[in-house]
């Protein structure tokens, strides 16, 4: 079908309902930027207005609720390094041996990025079970599955890396990890922004 038909096939199998909280969220944000905007803070609301507009059509375009991940570990080294920034897109095709994918995992708030290594298709159903594994890892992920969980299902996976930037993702988490960092960070932009002239 292709990225254009699957971006368009994404877009019209959006709920009616999912598509109106997205457009209220928006709205929302807009209105409370637009109120600082009147304060003096005409610049640092276009930028986030910008990023949260760019970053929601993104969610649109690729079909993922999460377009863009960052590596944490080096589980899937030496394809992928931690830092590295990866580009997800999900599309209806089914899932195969060999793609790497980011997941879900319940009970867990960071995604894992791992290959494919085993997928199960149920003939009575479309259903397929997933089991996956890192590139630098012995065995297999069911480790880090959910108690008593021994396959991933596709509500799992949230996209399918389809490229990436290399040590771009370090900033992230050198903020994560030293948050001293991201407080000066904040701390020099709110800086220069009260102390910009228009």
């Amino acid at each position: 079908m292709g990225f254009i038909g699957d971006t368009i096939e994404s877009i019209r199998s959006m709920q009616v309902r999912q598509v109106l909280a997205q457009i209220i969220s928006l709205g929302e944000f807009l209105w409370e930027w637009s109120i600082l905007s009147s304060v003096g803070f005409d610049f640092a609301g276009m930028i986030v207005t910008s990023a949260l507009i760019i970053w929601k059509g993104l969610i649109v375009v690729t079909g993922s609720e999460s377009p863009v991940v960052v590596v944490l570990s080096g589980s899937m080294e030496p394809g992928f390094k931690r830092g590295d920034i990866l580009f997800l897109h999900m599309s209806k095709d089914p899932i195969r041996t060999g793609e790497i994918v980011v997941f879900n995992v319940d009970g867990r708030e960071i995604p894992i990025v791992h290959r494919v290594i085993k997928v199960h298709e149920r003939q009575e159903s479309a259903e397929v079970d997933i089991l996956t594994k890192g590139d630098n890892n012995f065995g297999d992920d069911r480790l880090l599955y959910a108690h008593g969980q021994l396959w991933l299902q596709q509500h799992h996976i949230m996209g399918r890396a389809v490229g990436f930037l290399p040590y771009v993702g370090w900033v992230t988490i050198i903020m994560t990890e030293k948050p001293i960092i991201k407080y000066l960070l904040i701390g020099a932009l709110g800086l220069l922004v009260i102390t910009s002239k228009e």
